[in-house]
């Protein structure tokens, strides 16, 4: 197996950081070598040929993958990313190179005898490389044939009973933060509601029928570990309605120097004496919070930006009322920008006991609309900017809410036709001239 000259990928190798050449030049040799002695059932220069059309790429300025049309499993219209090499003479080890996304355990949680597993089949039926994880957090396999997608969904599903993941114009994988599996600071149980949301809509996520992608993504407190608010449709973010709990004699330990701040997360830096002036009340973006001996935290005043709890976890803790709030729209393309989530529902209890029916309702509701207004390719967020945020509040049936605002008028005009105003604009106009003609 002839190996291609890469000088421009071999500068990707000279930095401080791990490189994706590397790992891809490993496997190559690995496969030259066969140590093993696996019956390889996709070209065993695969990976070689990999390094020389990604040279060819950066050479030309251009990429040599072509969509070739649509690859995938017997049922499914999503999970298979068809892709082909446009030199296919030149690189026939990757003449078919289709990724295939494996939906990733609730949470992330593995175990090692499931990692090797997953590893064996791509190791036989793919290229070897793997990304773990993709940006919507699936397993994604990278790089196989057309004939070996059949045979991967079989020992995906039957042998490991994991199903592909969402490609494609519908609901992606779900993702989820570890929430009460781990994390004192979940508001609700991330885990159970992504699992239960995950198996209530497989058709949305296995047969494309909306105009474009779809992502929910749950984030246990707004500490956002899966930063829902920034990467999902739909993000769920947990929260609390009641107020902080506040321990006393915690906090002034912390000032004291008893106990480190941050959780001692920085016991190797000596960052000085805690300063809780400095270090929490002048931080708190809604300077809610006032220190005199004793901390005291104006509750109606606080965004929940976790800066508090974060710094001094053994003296505040979330309140006992939890449930989350529900942001749409957030999305990241290319050529507009990042648009964050907004604001849809600021407080819902996350029942388990009524399977989370409300939340599905609320879910169903926004569907129906955008299926029905949104164009093609067009993200929810798309969809909200150009028919405006009050046609989905209307569409999702949920009640009107200053905290929905993102911010005030930028236009102070504003003009109301006459069958908005009870009594018409006639009599408005007269009562104005009396007031003033006084």
């Amino acid at each position: 197996m002839a190996k291609h000259k890469t000088p421009l990928l071999d500068q990707l190798e000279s930095g401080p950081w791990p490189s994706f050449v590397s790992d891809i030049k490993q496997e190559a040799d690995a496969r030259a070598k066969n140590e093993k002695g696996l019956d390889y059932q996709i070209p065993v220069d695969c990976p070689e040929d990999l390094l020389g059309v990604l040279e060819m790429s950066y050479t030309d300025g251009e990429t040599h993958w072509k969509h070739g049309g649509i690859v995938g499993v017997f049922g499914y219209g999503g999970g298979v990313i068809g892709r082909y090499c446009d030199q296919p003479q030149m690189f026939p080890g990757v003449a078919h190179f289709h990724t295939v996304r494996v939906a990733q355990p609730n949470g992330k949680w593995y175990n090692t005898e499931l990692l090797r597993n997953l590893v064996k089949i791509w190791e036989l039926r793919g290229s070897g490389l793997t990304n773990m994880h993709g940006a919507t957090g699936d397993i994604v396999f990278l790089g196989t044939t057309t004939p070996q997608l059949e045979e991967i969904f079989w020992e995906l599903t039957h042998d490991l009973e994991i199903d592909l993941g969402g490609s494609g114009s519908n609901l992606r994988t779900p993702a989820t933060c570890l929430g009460m599996s781990r994390c004192e600071y979940a508001c609700y149980d991330t885990q159970e509601l992504c699992y239960n949301l995950t198996q209530e809509y497989q058709d949305e996520l296995h047969r494309p029928a909306f105009p474009y992608k779809f992502k929910f993504k749950f984030d246990g407190c707004p500490n956002g570990c899966v930063a829902a608010i920034a990467r999902s449709d739909l993000s769920f973010i947990g929260t609390w309605k009641d107020e902080i709990k506040i321990d006393q004699e915690a906090v002034a330990a912390y000032v004291g120097g008893e106990i480190a701040p941050n959780a001692g997360a920085h016991a190797g830096r000596d960052w000085g004496a805690f300063d809780i002036q400095k270090e929490v009340v002048d931080l708190c973006p809604s300077q809610c919070i006032s220190y005199d001996g004793k901390l005291t935290i104006d509750n109606k005043e606080c965004v929940r930006c976790m800066h508090c709890i974060n710094t001094m976890p053994r003296a505040l803790k979330v309140g006992d009322e939890r449930g989350c709030s529900i942001l749409c729209g957030a999305k990241a393309p290319i050529l507009d920008g990042p648009q964050m989530g907004s604001l849809l529902v600021p407080f819902m209890e996350v029942n388990k006991e009524d399977d989370y029916q409300s939340i599905k309702d609320l879910i169903e509701n926004i569907w129906d609309w955008w299926m029905e207004e949104g164009k093609n390719r067009e993200r929810i967020g798309e969809t909200m900017k150009r028919l405006g945020m009050s046609a989905l509040i209307d569409a999702a049936g949920v009640p009107v809410d200053a905290r929905q605002v993102q911010e005030p008028r930028h236009n102070p005009y504003i003009f109301w036709k006459a069958e908005d105003v009870e009594g018409g604009w006639d009599r408005d106009i007269n009562d104005f001239r009396k007031r003033h003609q006084r």
